[in-house]
């Protein structure tokens, strides 16, 4: 089975679109959605019709912060999150938010487990940043799902790869986009799968990840989407000028 792993959509259609045509191509059967289906991005509603749409054909789907945030709106702005979550909870309909809330943290399938941000505490919306984090989430991992191989997340909107060697300690892979990376199941791994409507690199350009269960191979891509056409609709919306900034420059 070939998986698609889509996270951290963010609102945005265009970028959501772009990356479901982009694994089409590549003969995804399935599809997962890791969370951060919405928040900063201008088509909230659309994104979320698209994917419960997708849920018909089998997609997995998990509710990430931003869903969180999206269906109790913090009461007073503190951080740059915050910013869209009441216009983003205006933007949805009841029964939307109603279907964001009852989205599981995390899913386990066969010897893959998918989460938001770790398996230990998924809740707590922790980052996978380095090693130590990784293996924490690793460890909880095969501790709450024996057998589980892969863990695979978001949140962090970068695209890495960690593994365990032959000792206890993880290593860290930066992935090359479009290019395969064997992942035999005999080691236990960690990916995060990138951003598909923020990416934060500098590169303008929409992540996602494709996993060959049968093959056991994992790749990365990078999808070129109408970025310039998400930023027009932040702005027509009346969202912060910052969010349209910020998928212009990829940052």
């Amino acid at each position: 089975m070939k998986l698609a792993l889509l996270s951290d959509i963010h609102g945005n259609l265009q970028a959501l679109t772009a990356c479901m045509a982009h694994a089409r191509a590549q003969q995804a059967q399935r599809f997962a959605f890791l969370g951060d289906l919405v928040g900063y991005g201008a088509d909230p509603s659309a994104v979320v019709d698209r994917i419960q749409l997708m849920t018909e054909e089998g997609a997995v789907v998990l509710r990430g912060n931003h869903d969180v945030m999206a269906l109790s709106p913090p009461a007073e702005v503190k951080t740059v999150g915050d910013s869209t979550a009441m216009w983003t909870h205006q933007a949805l309909s009841h029964a939307q938010r109603g279907w964001l809330a009852s989205l599981p943290l995390v899913h386990s399938m066969d010897n893959i487990l998918l989460v938001h941000a770790t398996a230990n505490e998924p809740d707590k919306w922790r980052y996978v940043y380095d090693e130590r984090a990784a293996a924490a989430s690793l460890d909880a991992a095969s501790s709450q799902y024996p057998g589980t191989c892969y863990v695979f997340g978001g949140h962090v909107h970068e695209q890495s790869l960690y593994y365990r060697g032959l000792g206890a300690s993880l290593m860290k892979f930066v992935p090359q986009a479009g290019v395969a990376v064997p992942v035999p199941k005999r080691r236990q791994w960690l990916g995060t799968v990138g951003s598909v409507g923020q990416p934060r690199d500098g590169i303008p350009k929409a992540m996602y990840a494709l996993f060959d269960t049968e093959q056991a191979r994992l790749t990365f891509h990078r999808v070129a989407y109408d970025h310039q056409g998400a930023a027009a609709a932040i702005r027509k919306a009346g969202l912060p000028e910052f969010f349209a900034d910020r998928l212009e420059k990829g940052r």
